[in-house]
């Protein structure tokens, strides 16, 4: 309840003229003021002297309470207590904070379009657009201006260390997986080798079955002479044996 006001800081892109920036700040001012009922205070401030020259940027105050005939009323928008939200069956206030990053992002990119800038905005991280990139170190404005006299910063070089550190880690891992990949493949290569090809296989039955029945009738053939050497021994006997008998009459 100590809170009165919230405040919305956003980046105007460099490339657009000083009407087409302070258009895009009004449009999402007028937003946040519609959406949550609240009074808006817009504030847009070109690049300091000596500073970068792209800092283009807008601050927007806004009542964390809604502006109603009689005053203010209940709080709104991302000061409104969870129990209220879930009241309501609003989503959380995590996800309410996405949904005005996504929509500063769209109108943004809206103004860009409109201006044919080909340059665009992202409000998603790096993980979710699927980059496997480690993001920046965010220095401190503190420590930043501290370098900007010509200081030392130990805050902005740890920072600076920690990343780079990161970025190393990183390095290393996908490192590991390259091999680890040319090892399995590798592997599958040796096994692939040492197996003959399916195509290979299927030609090959119809050669063993044709030989199997080219043996069966070189055996048979062999045996012909055989069976016929038995059957003209068998029947020489039975004619001996006939006249045998023939002589015993």
């Amino acid at each position: 309840n100590a809170r009165v006001a919230r405040e919305y800081q956003v980046a105007l892109p460099p490339e657009l003229t000083p009407p087409q920036r302070l258009e895009l700040a009004r449009t999402f001012s007028r937003e946040l003021a519609d959406r949550y009922n609240v009074a808006v205070d817009l504030a847009v401030h070109d690049p300091r002297p000596g500073g970068d020259p792209r800092n283009f940027h807008a601050h927007l105050l806004t009542t964390t309470r809604e502006v109603t005939p009689a005053g203010l009323g209940a709080k709104t928008g991302l000061d409104m207590g969870s129990g209220e939200r879930f009241r309501r069956e609003l989503p959380s206030s995590r996800d309410e904070f996405l949904a005005l990053r996504e929509r500063w992002a769209t109108l943004t990119n809206s103004a860009l379009r409109e201006a044919n800038i080909e340059a665009r905005v992202e409000h998603r991280s790096l993980a979710a657009r699927g980059i496997d990139r480690e993001p920046r170190p965010s220095v401190p404005l503190t420590a930043y201006k501290i370098e900007r006299r010509g200081a030392r910063s130990e805050v902005a070089e740890h920072l600076r260390a920690e990343y780079r550190a990161r970025v190393q880690k990183r390095l290393e891992r996908a490192a590991a997986a390259s091999t680890s990949d040319s090892t399995r493949t590798a592997d599958r290569t040796h096994s692939d080798q040492g197996a003959a090809p399916a195509s290979e296989q299927d030609s090959a039955a119809p050669r063993d079955v044709e030989e199997i029945r080219r043996q069966a009738r070189e055996a048979w053939l062999r045996l012909r002479p055989k069976e016929a050497e038995r059957g003209a021994g068998s029947a020489a006997d039975h004619a001996v044996d006939h006249e045998r008998e023939d002589v015993g009459k």
